[in-house]
């Protein structure tokens, strides 16, 4: 686990980078599309991220025939949950919250593509931070 300064500057750099991804390509694509995009502007600033990261799931110990699928896991620290919906539900707040706490990390970022100004599509979640 990475102490709070440095996983700030990566979640700054996480960031930054959807800034970037959403300046080149812009609203209305599909989901799938900002995902490759924003896992290449990623790694092309040096960060390890990896694309649809699946992760078990268990339940009462004991692992399930089942997992379930994360975005994009950067630097193994933060999850970043993609979405291009004309309108963001709660259940997308609950999903990114389940995955931080099934996953046991502190932070991760709900991004919304599908908007004008990207600033208005970036939820930063936390998890016992």
């Amino acid at each position: 686990m990475k102490p709070n300064i440095e996983l700030n500057k990566l979640a700054t750099q996480v960031v930054d980078a959807c800034f970037q991804v959403h300046k080149e390509m812009g609203p209305g694509l599909l989901e799938n599309i900002y995902v490759f995009c924003l896992e290449k502007e990623l790694q092309l600033r040096g960060l390890k991220a990896n694309r649809e990261v699946f992760v078990p799931l268990y339940y009462k110990g004991i692992e399930l025939a089942k997992d379930f699928r994360i975005d994009i896991l950067v630097e193994d620290e933060i999850i970043v949950e993609v979405k291009s919906a004309e309108t963001m539900h709660p259940v997308y707040d609950a999903q990114i919250i389940s995955y931080l706490k099934l996953t046991d990390k502190k932070l991760g970022f709900l991004v919304n593509f599908n908007v004008p100004l990207i600033k208005n599509g970036i939820k930063r979640i936390v998890n016992n931070f």
